[in-house]
């Protein structure tokens, strides 16, 4: 597909205020600095398409060679010094023009009417949404990020199948604000079906704005606790019900509590892994200086006695003067792969 056609130089002229000229309102100075800005967000997403184009030109060149297995592209990434996610991010916004402006949706001049955000917000967007911004843009319209998000959020409140359709009615009706049913929708899709029946029938009961801020909170809560429980290896070690046990959770109005408990499990469990990993490595140490040095170095050994007290199976740390002085005394015992538990600190 050949790029997008240079943009019209006119609308690339950038066109800065001085801020010493005295005879320039707040009002004019604010206004030019925008539009301004403006064009620097337009020239950025041609830049970043075209960027796009060419990463995905060397990686498509890498995988139709076979050699290497992608070490050809990661080599080209680090000698410009692109991150590989940003690489494909930019690969990525290169798809997406491609997916509007070659399915026949945004004319390829159009794609001069949004700012980069826009552009990408578009691409993310209800294919129907997509649809009424490219005739916008076509008509030459410019397109802004909140005029993207803001259909979205009408589209989505209006018609998404996971509210009651008392909700959808209200919102089709502007009986309530689709900036406030929208965020609803986004939470309940990260739900099991269980949770989301049980919203969805607080929402019946009550189609009403507090009641739906209400659901929103109730359901980001439940998604965090979800996700932090699915990563907590200490569930792994029995049979346990997540689902019905978030469910009873918010039935007794802790939801709150037992997310932050997930939290700090995965803390605990996240340091206990660092702990290991460095406890590990400073053990290794301790044992090469200690076959390096001998009687000939005394004040070595006296510091390799003192981090002993670190790297052996029993370790002690201070807390400091904060905690009033006191010591913590830690035992790491390294149990067998066959009893499928992490290492044991006690």
């Amino acid at each position: 597909m050949s790029p997008i056609a240079n943009p019209d130089p006119s609308l690339l002229q950038l066109d800065v205020p001085d801020p010493a000229k005295d005879d320039l309102s707040t009002i004019e100075f604010l206004d030019r600095l925008e539009k301004a800005w403006t064009v620097c967000d337009r020239f950025d997403l041609q830049t970043e398409i075209w960027r796009g184009r060419i990463l995905r030109a060397v990686r498509d060149r890498e995988k139709r060679g076979g050699e290497g297995r992608g070490a050809g592209f990661l080599n080209w990434l680090a000698d410009r010094e692109i991150s590989k996610t940003r690489a494909y991010n930019l690969i990525q916004l290169a798809d997406s023009a491609d997916d509007l402006v070659g399915g026949g949706i945004l004319e390829e001049m159009s794609v001069n009417n949004f700012s980069r955000r826009a552009f990408i917000e578009t691409a993310q967007a209800p294919p129907e949404v997509q649809q009424m911004i490219s005739e916008a843009a076509n008509e030459g319209q410019e397109i802004t990020r909140r005029q993207v998000r803001r259909l979205s959020d009408e589209f989505t409140a209006s018609t998404s199948s996971l509210l009651p359709e008392e909700i959808r009615q209200r919102t089709q009706s502007n009986l309530l604000p689709s900036r406030v049913v929208a965020p609803l929708v986004r939470e309940l899709a990260k739900l099991p079906a269980l949770q989301q029946e049980d919203l969805r029938t607080a929402l019946k009961a009550e189609p009403e704005i507090d009641c739906i801020k209400d659901v929103t909170s109730t359901a980001k809560w439940i998604s965090k606790s979800m996700d932090a429980s699915l990563s907590l290896r200490a569930f792994q070690l029995g049979d346990l019900d997540l689902e019905k046990a978030v469910q009873e959770a918010n039935r007794i109005d802790s939801l709150g509590l037992l997310a932050d408990a997930f939290g700090q499990a995965q803390a605990i469990e996240a340091s206990v892994l660092k702990l290991h990993t460095a406890w590990r490595r400073l053990g290794g140490l301790h044992e090469r200086l200690w076959l390096e040095s001998g009687s000939s170095t005394p004040y070595l050994r006296d510091v390799l006695a003192v981090l002993q007290t670190l790297s052996g199976a029993t370790m002690k740390v201070s807390l400091g003067e904060l905690s009033g002085g006191k010591r913590v005394r830690l035992q790491i015992v390294e149990e067998s792969p066959e009893q499928l538990d992490p290492p044991v600190i006690r």
